[in-house]
């Protein structure tokens, strides 16, 4: 009976294999120096550096990584792993406030690709990559 049984489990699993092998496939790495700093040097930075606006209003310093990561006088704003309630996310997909929406008086905000790179780049971990 035992050997029944995985000789069973042998075939289901070889049946099995290729479906997974094929239903998600790799999605390349996001990398902070390649795809995501230029987006924030582009859109983000000039309010974001000491004397910026939004910089005087929350503390938030996009000059690297390091002071990224470090957040906000109220807070983290990126967790590692999880876009959906990292608050940088939130405030660019203006799912927190419309005054408050990044980047401030950009009419339409970042492009769906734009914010989608961000996205992906925090739910793979926010390396410093």
């Amino acid at each position: 009976m035992k050997n029944g049984i995985l000789q069973g489990t042998a075939a289901f699993a070889s049946l099995l294999f290729p479906v997974l092998a094929f239903a998600a496939p790799a999605q390349p790495e996001v990398s902070y120096k390649n795809d995501v700093s230029p987006i924030i040097h582009d859109y983000c930075l000039n309010c974001h550096e000491p004397k910026g606006k939004g910089f005087e209003t929350s503390g938030l310093d996009l000059r690297t990584y390091k002071s990224l990561m470090k957040g906000t006088k109220f807070g983290t704003v990126i967790k590692p792993g999880d876009s959906f309630t990292s608050i940088m996310i939130q405030v660019i997909d203006g799912r927190v406030h419309d005054s408050i929406k990044m980047p401030y008086g950009m009419a339409g905000g970042l492009s769906k690709a734009k914010i989608g790179v961000l996205k992906k780049w925090v739910d793979q971990g926010a390396k410093d990559n």
